[in-house]
């Protein structure tokens, strides 16, 4: 019994002194991916792109809205039976094609009655005249009374006062039949038609029958912050200036066109101003109510000197890069930047043609970081851009 309390006691000693082997050892040194990269770590891999200098426009960007150049709703004029639709849903129409057709037979009686009503008028009128001729004779020789003659004279201006009557019946009647034709008053495209053939169709219907939009040119309505109006206002001081419309993510052109023109007032609840522009719209791109991206272009910068937008970082004092230096050590500088365009910013001061900036990776560093410098396969394939 005691030699099996020795050998408990025995071994119990031996774990305590284990346990207090294991945790009072040292700590192994800090990992090497972990350790300060100025101190000897090993170098961190970061892609760059060089500075350089190219021909860059400067935009002015804002939210777009399409709207048709024009807009008509084909209403009829006339009361009557629509005999028939002359026209397809989502046709192109051109200015003077026949839309519809309402019943003319009424409209055709009317003329008709006017004009046999001038024929009579004049045919009065011709003996009224003829009468007048003779009497002014017979009244010199005292053959009749000159109340006669002065009644006869009457007559002859009564009689043309209705013929000139009866014309202008004849010319209301003719644009009324006119009005049985319907056609389209400008080029578009027409919509969904409101109305059927053989329905009865009045001058007052709010619908009408169909909508044409005119969509080549089409009209792109887009909005600035007032601030940015003087630089418009500059800008078009020396000729018309280029809208771009962009799809939503930014990634397509969809159309180019001209600014026509400022609003004449502020927006006072948004601090905007309005602008429109006329876009050709050649390739059906663009849609009545369809938002897009505006991109008004008020400035070119010929051979700018500009680094990749994604090399800019910002901190606390402001703007900054990592150029790489001898391409193995990280340089942080603060830029001065003026511009921003085509993914490209605009250096003023801070750094110099031909350096090389870091694009990404630029995260981990600090200034003095040792890095692997790996030049961008886009900047050393892409072309300088050129004026548009």
């Amino acid at each position: 019994m005691r030699q099996r309390y020795v050998i408990s006691f025995i071994a119990v000693v031996v774990l305590a002194a284990a346990g207090l082997w294991l945790f009072g050892r040292p700590t192994s040194a800090p990992n090497a991916a972990v350790a300060p990269n100025g101190a000897g770590g090993p170098a961190i891999p970061v892609t760059v792109a060089a500075a350089k200098r190219q021909d860059l426009p400067i935009y002015l960007e804002g939210l777009g809205t399409v709207q048709a150049f024009q807009t008509v709703t084909i209403r009829p004029q006339v009361d009557g039976q629509l005999r028939q639709i002359a026209f397809k849903e989502g046709q192109e129409v051109h200015a003077g094609d026949v839309l519809a057709q309402i019943d003319p037979r009424s409209f055709q009686a009317a003329l008709d009655q006017v004009t046999a009503k001038k024929a009579q008028d004049e045919a009065l009128l011709a003996n009224a005249r003829n009468d007048l001729q003779r009497y002014s004779g017979l009244v010199e020789k005292n053959y009749i009374a000159r109340q006669q003659l002065d009644t006869t004279r009457s007559q002859v201006n009564q009689l043309e006062a209705a013929v000139q009557g009866d014309a202008a019946q004849i010319a209301n009647a003719q644009v009324t039949l006119g009005y049985a034709t319907i056609r389209s008053p400008i080029d578009g495209r027409a919509g969904i038609r409101n109305v059927d053939a053989g329905n009865i169709v009045h001058a007052n219907d709010a619908t009408g029958i169909v909508v044409i939009t005119q969509v080549h040119p089409i009209s792109l309505l887009f909005t600035l912050p007032e601030e940015q109006l003087q630089r418009v206002f500059q800008a078009m001081s020396s000729g018309p200036l280029q809208v771009e419309a962009m799809s939503r993510d930014g990634k397509q052109r969809l159309d180019l066109g001209v600014l026509d023109l400022v609003d004449n007032q502020i927006d006072q609840t948004t601090g905007t101003a309005r602008l429109k522009a006329t876009m050709p719209n050649k390739k059906g791109l663009l849609w009545p109510g369809q938002y897009v991206n505006a991109r008004l272009r008020v400035e070119f910068l010929p051979q700018a000197l500009a680094v990749p937008y994604e090399s800019i970082q910002r901190g606390p004092d402001g703007s900054f890069v990592y150029v790489v230096k001898d391409k193995t050590t990280a340089e942080m500088r603060p830029v001065d930047i003026t511009a921003f365009s085509e993914g490209m910013a605009v250096i003023a001061q801070g750094v110099e043609l031909g350096d090389l900036v870091v694009t990404a990776g630029q995260y981990r560093l600090q200034s003095g970081s040792k890095v692997e410098a790996r030049l961008a396969a886009a900047a050393a394939t892409a072309p300088a851009a050129r004026p548009k």
